[in-house]
């Protein structure tokens, strides 16, 4: 089950993805993001999409490739960095919904 954060993440991530071929709700936040293993068949280029659009939505940095890697892992991940580094409430303590 995503919670708010998850959920929000999600569909940022299809939106400046365009993804198309999976739905919303067959995105488990657990599920490899980037690479051959991706449900929403994502690579490298979307990657830096992404990094570009979660550092402006939640003005976090993402500042190396090793880093992002670990931290594009999954929309789990994702969700988990963008928590430790922001000070917002309803990031930091988001629950499941």
């Amino acid at each position: 089950m995503k919670n708010k954060l998850e959920k929000e993440l999600t569909g940022l991530i299809i939106n400046v993805c365009d993804v198309q071929a999976v739905a919303k709700e067959d995105i488990e936040p657990e599920d490899p993001l980037i690479g051959p293993d991706s449900v929403m068949f994502l690579d490298s280029l979307d990657a830096i999409e992404i990094i570009v659009a979660v550092q402006r939505h939640y003005n976090v940095r993402i500042d190396n490739e090793k880093n992002a890697r670990k931290i594009l892992t999954s929309i789990k991940t994702l969700a988990n960095f963008i928590r430790s580094e922001t000070q917002d409430e309803k990031y930091a303590n988001a629950i499941a919904s």
